[in-house]
């Protein structure tokens, strides 16, 4: 299940940005006195009462009331584009957090922010989604705390008031931010096995899910960037429900267009999150990018399994020798990701696309695996016998013994003498000691020590 998001929303110069930093935890996004200043949105995790979500920052709703001179004067000439971010964030949250300033009261700007929102609300089982919240920013004393009560001429509910920049009333607004998320997902919709296709812009994403789904579910297009969202198409393959993402493609960050493309690559980095095997898609064409290592930066940063499908092999003139080559750069490229299989495809005649699944699916079981304990520790022992770890301090990592704690990812902890005298370089060789008794293929393994009381 993906994380719930919650998106900050107003009109410039609220505050946003100063309460996003205050809920991620670290300065993430652009503090400035100058309205405007935030263009794009931000997304980072943040967690409350073991309840961990993401939190959007979004750039100020301008709406120029009346022809009036904007009240982005650092962002003029990208209101349009902010505007549009901002609606589609709306659109996608789980939670609104409408931030209006203590200082100002209700502004002509704030109550077209307002409207905007109700217009983008949706009823659902009589209620609007999402649901919103309408924080009055910069309640740094008594006396403005006094004044909130004059917000409920927006409409939107019971005024919070909080002070972003102290810390103040922020734990309340956390309560009933929590209070507000989703019910967890439907037991059907849990037991399928999630998969995302994800990769660049125009390498046959959405032809691949045709492919897979036997018919035109997804836009085909050889323009870049077709697809905005993040499509799930539910099916079932031998008996086992399989959810589809279909995502749009990741650029190079520099050459991401503002507005809506922008926001795509939000949602498929969310799909990526949600997912349980990751379909990296490369084009045989242009060979393994800068950017195809980003984005598996990204499915290993979310602990993710993954496939690599080199798409459009048709299009590649071969010999004997091609396939092999192309797997040697591949895993030169990809080197972090040693463990994950390669797969050659043409989603256009369809070439090996029917092992596409069955190697996701084989993927998924790899990464629900459970080593037993005594299996593992036989691992260890034969690791430290062959390779003693060693220190420029004159103390060694010493291994006592590990059990594996947890499966999606696999999950082992170690207990050891001391955690600090275990070198990255070591930790590798310990992983690739249990991969060789057992692959887990496709599957990120996570190392975790801990010292022995």
């Amino acid at each position: 299940m993906s994380k719930p998001l919650v998106a900050l929303v107003g009109r410039p110069n609220v505050g946003k940005s100063t309460l996003f930093n205050r809920l991620v935890g670290e300065p993430l996004a652009i503090v400035d006195g100058t309205p405007g200043t935030t263009r794009d949105r931000l997304i980072a995790e943040a967690e409350w009462t073991g309840h961990p979500f993401l939190v959007v920052d979004t750039g100020g709703i301008d709406p120029r009331v009346g022809g009036e001179r904007p009240l982005s004067v650092g962002s003029a000439e990208y209101i349009d584009q902010i505007r549009a971010q901002a609606e589609m964030a709306i659109e996608d949250a789980d939670v609104v957090l409408f931030l209006v300033d203590a200082n100002d009261g209700v502004t002509p700007a704030d109550q077209e922010v307002a409207n905007l929102i109700r217009r983008k609300q949706r009823m659902v089982g009589g209620q609007p989604q999402p649901p919103v919240l309408l924080v009055v920013n910069k309640a740094d004393n008594e006396s403005l705390r006094q004044q909130v009560a004059q917000f409920y001429e927006l409409g939107l509910g019971e005024p919070y008031p909080v002070s972003a920049l102290h810390g103040l009333g922020i734990g309340d607004l956390l309560d009933e931010v929590v209070a507000r998320f989703p019910a967890a997902v439907e037991a059907e919709e849990e037991e399928a096995v999630k998969i995302a296709i994800v990769g660049r812009p125009n390498v046959g994403k959405s032809s691949l899910l045709n492919r897979l789904v036997g018919e035109e579910r997804a836009i085909v297009s050889p323009i870049a960037g077709t697809t905005r969202d993040a499509i799930d198409t539910p099916i079932e393959y031998q008996g086992i429900p399989i959810v589809l993402i279909d995502t749009a493609g990741i650029r190079r960050r520099g050459r991401i267009e503002p507005g809506v493309e922008k926001y795509s690559v939000l949602r498929t980095l969310r799909a990526i999150e949600r997912c349980d095997v990751a379909l990296l898609m490369i084009d045989a064409t242009a060979g393994v990018t800068a950017q195809d290592a980003h984005i598996a930066g990204y499915i290993l940063d979310a602990n993710k399994s993954v496939v690599v499908l080199v798409n459009k092999w048709d299009a590649v003139t071969k010999d004997s020798q091609t396939m092999q080559e192309y797997t040697q750069r591949i895993r030169q490229e990809l080197n972090f990701m040693d463990y994950v299989p390669i797969l050659f495809i043409s989603a256009k005649t369809g070439q090996r696309v029917d092992q596409v699944l069955p190697l996701a699916l084989k993927v998924q079981e790899e990464r629900l695996a459970h080593l037993p304990t005594a299996h593992l520790n036989r691992i260890l022992q034969a690791a430290q016998d062959a390779h003693t770890p060693t220190s420029r301090t004159g103390k060694s990592l010493r291994i006592y013994y590990g059990t594996q704690v947890r499966t999606d990812p696999p999950t082992f902890l170690i207990y050891v003498n001391d955690p600090k005298l275990a070198h990255f370089t070591y930790l590798r060789y310990l992983e690739n000691c249990i991969r060789r008794e057992y692959p887990f293929t496709g599957t990120p393994i996570r190392l975790v020590l801990k010292p022995r009381r």
